[in-house]
């Protein structure tokens, strides 16, 4: 990514007294904290154990963290692609969504971008991603002054099952029934701040990967997030399900993006 940078000098020489002062830069402002995903543990403080199966019975939550799923094989569960655009000017003949960008700050949401249809029984405890998006962006700055430019991505996962049909069933992160599906965040976010002089643009590619933590579903979360019972919980996981990728963000000072996202699903 190509950057400027701005020296701030840390000290300044007064001559009158050779005495050399300290000068500090005001310290940046803090980014807004991203909703902390799915796939993340909390403090084991919060945990609390909800199973120990066959399979783990000589193991504690606090020896390895996720005593459902220990000692099983991985499972792979699939894959998939989401092929998105952003453009100041879209091409009506491609099949890739597309979001127009206007100016100032542009807001896109892309629900459904790709999706996976997974049989009942297809895993038994976990569900996690392996997400690899490669993103290619231009960011101009057509004005006689300094920009910052922006690209900010978020993606989400929602799963249908037919066990969130059950009107009895709360999700409490909205207070209202499920109504089929849920949507869990994903610790995969990115944002791109890129300082620009007058009349520049730069083109850049960037590629990388997520891979799973403690998931973004699992038998435990259903049980300690969402306050299914135990007996609900494994009954979940024998429906058939479906996964949808959606993709939200933010792009400013950004003349065409293109994000191919792959998404692998595994499970136990």
């Amino acid at each position: 990514m190509a950057r400027i940078t701005k020296w701030i000098p840390l000290f300044a020489f007064v001559a009158a007294t050779g005495v050399m002062h300290a000068v500090q830069a005001a310290p940046p402002a803090r980014p807004a904290l991203e909703r902390r995903g799915q796939d993340i543990l909390p403090g084991r403080q919060a945990l609390r154990l909800s199973r120990a199966g066959k399979a783990a019975a000589a193991v504690t939550l606090e020896d390895v963290g996720d005593v459902d799923s220990f000692g099983r094989k991985l499972k792979w569960l699939g894959i998939t692609s989401a092929f998105l655009n952003l453009d100041t000017a879209c091409d009506p003949a491609s099949t890739d969504p597309c979001q127009v960008l206007g100016p100032g700050q542009t807001n896109f949401n892309f629900p459904d971008a790709a999706r996976l249809t997974l049989p009942g029984k297809a895993t038994q405890s976990l569900m996690c991603y392996w997400f690899s998006p490669v993103i290619t962006v231009t960011y101009s700055n057509p004005d006689s002054t300094p920009a910052v430019s922006l690209l900010r991505y978020n993606p989400t996962l929602t799963v249908d099952n037919p066990m969130l049909a059950d009107p009895a069933l709360i999700d409490p992160t909205t207070g209202v029934p499920f109504g089929g599906h849920l949507t869990t965040s994903m610790t995969s976010s990115e944002i791109f701040q890129v300082p620009l002089p007058p009349g520049t643009t730069i083109t850049e590619r960037t590629r990388d990967s997520a891979v799973c933590m403690a998931g973004f579903l699992s038998r435990r979360m259903l049980i300690d997030t969402y306050g299914f019972t135990a007996a609900q919980a494994d009954e979940f996981f024998k429906k058939p399900m479906t996964i949808h990728l959606n993709v939200s963000g933010a792009a400013r000072g950004v003349a065409y993006a293109n994000f191919t996202l792959g998404l692998r699903v595994i499970g136990d």
